[in-house]
């Protein structure tokens, strides 16, 4: 399963869906994560003052041993293509952002489901998890 930067930072704010994503991080066989979703996760739990989601984000990928992926040229170039096809100012209804493309790489280079919130990635032809 691939997990995208929307499943962790909702798990890492309590957020209402956040039960049911640890429930799928904790069945599934394999997790991974995109370095550039780690990245943009980590970016987004450092605006924590207090430390705590950092601390928190860590524990996660601990706890279910979730791999950080690395971007290879394949997955730049799906990256790329995903853009093209679902980004932010294509006028599709997807409308991607720059982490959401690399997420749907990686979902796309495994042929995994992805882990995601938001009404975006429905939109595209990945399979959710």
């Amino acid at each position: 399963m691939v997990v995208d930067t929307s499943a962790l930072v909702a798990i890492l704010k309590a957020e209402p869906e956040a039960a049911a994503f640890l429930a799928k991080l904790a069945t599934a066989a394999v997790c991974r994560l995109s370095a550039a979703n780690f990245v943009e996760a980590g970016l987004i739990a450092s605006r924590d003052p207090t430390g705590a989601h950092r601390e928190a984000l860590e524990d996660l990928l601990r706890e279910f041993d979730i791999r950080i992926e690395p971007v290879g040229e394949r997955q730049a170039r799906l990256a790329l293509d995903a853009f093209r096809r679902y980004g932010k100012g294509t006028g599709h209804p997807a409308g991607l952002n720059y982490g959401d493309c690399f997420a749907y790489a990686l979902a796309a280079d495994t042929g995994e489901g992805l882990l995601f919130k938001g009404d975006d990635f429905p939109c595209t032809d990945l399979a959710p998890a």
